[in-house]
């Protein structure tokens, strides 16, 4: 069976970490992830808040790194779990459970928009976690030569066409 959930939102509030009795540490976090179409009746698109979950290191990381408003890309398996309430009715909640979470934008970006309190530096794009190089004519990364060419400009004259 598959049960695979890969979601992109921005956090609604700082994530929480706790601990397990043995130690174990686990961070809770909500993402809000607008869906992908509008309503016809021309209406704002509507939003999903998406409650996650993230075990030991990935939830030591989300803890360390994220706050509200981060844009998080959430990869994991989508986990149905009961309860009892206070009243003592049974509920069902779903929940992502995180396997691997990367920033969802660079830190420039998160700079902008109140995130990150590192100073600011030549940033380098950021694609679901994985930082690409500076492109080639940018930053300290020299512009490349033209390629020679051996290729001759004909004149208008249709007579000159191998063809």
């Amino acid at each position: 069976m598959l049960n695979h959930i890969v979601i992109m939102g921005r956090l609604t509030r700082d994530p929480e970490l706790r601990r397990t009795g043995s130690g174990i540490a686990v961070t809770s976090f909500t993402v809000a992830v607008d869906r992908d179409f509008a309503p016809k009746d021309g209406s704002e698109r509507e939003t999903d808040f998406i409650d996650c979950v993230a075990w030991r290191s990935t939830g030591e990381f989300v803890s360390k790194y994220f706050t509200k408003g981060s844009m998080a890309v959430v990869s994991g398996r989508l986990q149905i779990r009961g309860w009892t309430d206070k009243d003592g009715n049974k509920r069902r909640t779903a929940e992502v459970v995180a396997d691997n979470v990367y920033f969802g934008e660079s830190k420039r970006s998160e700079q902008r928009s109140g995130g990150y309190d590192a100073p600011m530096s030549a940033p380098a794009p950021s694609y679901g976690g994985y930082n690409a190089p500076a492109a080639p004519g940018y930053g300290s990364y020299p512009a490349p030569s033209a390629p020679a060419s051996d290729f001759a400009m004909l004149e208008d004259d249709d007579a000159q066409l191998p063809f």
